[in-house]
This record gives structure tokens, sequence and C-alpha cells, in this order.
């Protein structure tokens, strides 16, 4: 199965992805500071279990590639690498995103509308499609068999990073609301951190890593 190297390596570059804003993260923060703690783990539950189900996906589309095709695979690399890097950017010029994940939070729903809303940004989010698709195949090692087996456990490992991170989000929002609502521009900064992050990260990719 996966070594240890490579799944440290793996945990430490979803680490890096993970704790950036994004859309689930700006979507956790929204229904906390508008809802409270309960709905912010719903929606954590629900976009963890979205975001598997793309691990699910991308393993069962993408592990016969990773096996033959050296040529698609570093296609794949470079096209998330490129597309990490467009995030950023976006995400950079986009830094008051935060303050309107503030703004735009909405009334308390039901529980399973919250898990199923959290659940549709979960499996929507092009910041973690590109991930499963280019990044997590790279850690792969076809040598050792089992690739389906590898990707999801790789990936169940991206998701509970996934929780910790997005869980941590949700409660210090649902516990610090009105400081965390009362400042765009410390939103804004966070959002700006994140998008040199996300360049930072796709860069790597572009010129690192690959199959051994």
């Amino acid at each position: 199965m996966v070594s240890m190297d490579r799944l440290l390596a793996f945990a430490a570059v979803s680490f890096l992805l993970i704790v950036i804003p994004g859309p689930s993260v700006l979507f956790v923060i929204g229904r906390a500071l508008a809802q409270g703690r309960r709905a912010a783990l719903t929606t954590v539950l629900g976009s963890t279990l979205g975001a598997y189900t793309l691990v699910v996906a991308v393993a069962l589309g993408v592990g016969s590639v990773v096996e033959r095709s050296i040529v698609i695979f570093t296609a794949l690399k470079l096209i998330g690498a490129a597309y990490l890097v467009y995030l950023g950017v976006k995400a950079f010029r986009a830094r008051g995103s935060l303050q309107a994940a503030v703004d735009d939070a909405v009334p308390a729903r039901g529980g399973l509308r919250t898990l199923w809303e959290g659940f549709a940004v979960g499996v929507t989010n092009p910041k973690t499609i590109v991930f499963f698709a280019a990044v997590l195949p790279q850690f792969v090692d076809p040598d050792q068999g089992h690739v389906l087996g590898q990707m999801l456990l790789l990936g169940l490992v991206f998701n509970v990073i996934g929780v910790a991170s997005d869980t941590v989000w949700g409660l210090v929002a649902a516990t610090t609301r009105t400081w965390f609502a009362s400042s765009p521009r410390r939103l804004a900064r966070v959002g700006g951190i994140g998008g040199v992050t996300m360049i930072g990260l796709g860069v790597s990719i572009a010129v690192t890593g690959g199959r051994e």
C-alpha cells in the first residue's frame, strides 16, 4: 500500500491546501456566523461527504490512467497546477469574499437541508476537484499495486484533515461572531494570504512531484 513517506508528504500538501479559505471554508464560516455551532458542524459533515464522493469518483476514473499513461498523468498535473494558480490569483483579487460570506449568511434551516447544502458545496468545490484529479495520483505508487485502494486511503487522509480544519474554522467563527464579522480588513487579510499560498502550491506542484 502507500509508504509512510508518501503518506506524510501527501498529508502535508493536503494540509496546505485545506487551510486555505475556499468555497467549503467560506460556507462553513457563513453558517457558523448566521446559525451557530450546530449548523457549522452539520455543514462540515455534509462537505466532507461530498469531498469523499469526489475521491471515489476520481479513484475509479483516474486510477487506470495513473497505471498506464505517464503522458496523461503529466498533463493532468500541469493542468491542475495551472488551475490552482488561477484560483489563487482569483482568491487574492477577491479578498473580500470572506466578508461577503458573512454578509450573505442565510437564516437557520433544517438539519437535513443544511447537510445536503454542505454536501453540494463539497462535491462541487473546484479546488478539491483539481487536487484529487491532478495531485492525489502523484502520491500513488503503481509498483505497489492496489492503486484504487491507495487513492481511497489518501483521500481518507485528506478528508480527516479537512474535517479537523473546517471544524476549527466553524467553531472559531461561531464562538467569536462579533469579532470575526466586525473587521472586513481582517477577513480580507485572511483571503489574501490564502490566495498567495494557493499560487505557491500550484507552482510547486508544477515543478515537482511525479511518478517514480
